[in-house]
């Protein structure tokens, strides 16, 4: 039976993959209370006791704006331990999926980023991810890198949506950006593309792909679209009105990418189908979380 070791087991992603690698094989969690990402030499011992046949890393230093005053701590876990795990991978022979993010781009495009297209990381994250993504390159060749973007889920602590709707229930007015464009990411649906892919990671098919949910829209698209369809669904929102600003309105300690819209060719190809539409998963995943807080 296939062995799969999956780090970063309680969080928003980790926790959707549990559920959606489950079927491929025997899954064995780790989380930080077994596996601290900031001591790296923690996870070699742990590679070597599992010996999986596939290893899907959703652990990950991933506060953005913190990371800014935290950079040595981001490319610790981000960065050397990623490499470590490619390291030990390799040594066993396991397979390796990663997550990473469309961070590793600067924004300064107005088509859909490829995955070959130049990386050029705007802040401390960016980097410390792309730090990662590169020594996987050099150590495990037997690997998926999965850029995502904007990724929200029931599970897991903090989201853009969660936010919203905490909010939107406690004030008549919020200010949102209106200048930063991109594709929310459904966390079970990126799961569910794992799942789908993981089989398929081959000589052939090892490499770096993409994937977010279908459709393009900014953070004050996504937050109106999240009221509309929380008030079908009966969410107590209190918000009356949204009002569109620019970045340069809300500074944050890190500089966020203006365009990372990510492209889903490559993916599509492999799946043999496109990602849902960013406001159709939306809606799934209100009325699922709806059910959980009942």
């Amino acid at each position: 039976m296939t062995r799969i070791l999956l780090t970063g087991a309680n969080g928003q992603v980790g926790e959707e993959l549990w559920q959606t690698l489950t079927p491929l094989g025997e899954v064995v969690p780790v989380d930080r209370t077994i596996w601290d990402m900031a001591q790296p030499e923690s996870i070699q011992p742990i590679v070597q006791d599992v010996q999986p046949s596939l290893i899907v890393n959703a652990a990950a230093y991933t506060a953005v704006d913190q990371a800014e005053s935290e950079e040595e701590l981001a490319n610790l876990v981000n960065g050397k331990a990623s490499e470590i795990l490619a390291q030990a991978a390799a040594q066993v022979g396991a397979g390796l999926i990663q997550i990473s993010t469309d961070y590793v781009f600067d924004g300064n495009h107005s088509s859909p980023y490829l995955e070959t297209a130049p990386t050029n990381p705007l802040g401390a994250y960016g980097r410390s991810k792309l730090l990662g993504e590169e020594a996987i390159r050099q150590h495990c060749p037997h690997h998926m890198i999965i850029r995502t973007a904007w990724v929200y889920g029931v599970r897991g602590k903090g989201n853009f949506v969660k936010t919203m709707l905490r909010v939107g229930a406690q004030r008549d007015e919020l200010r949102v950006v209106t200048d930063q464009i991109g594709a929310p990411t459904w966390a079970k649906d990126l799961a569910l593309a794992i799942a789908q892919l993981a089989p398929q990671l081959s000589p052939e098919t090892a490499g770096t792909y993409h994937y977010t949910n279908s459709g393009v829209c900014s953070w004050y698209d996504f937050a109106i679209a999240i009221f509309a369809e929380a008030k079908t669904l009966g969410f107590p929102l209190q918000v009356q009105r949204v009002v569109p600003i620019s970045t340069v309105e809300y500074p944050t300690p890190a500089t966020r990418p203006p365009f990372s819209v990510l492209s889903l060719q490559k993916t599509s190809a492999l799946l043999g189908t496109h990602p849902p539409y960013w406001r159709d998963s939306l809606r799934k995943m209100l009325a699922e979380w709806q059910q959980t807080t009942k």
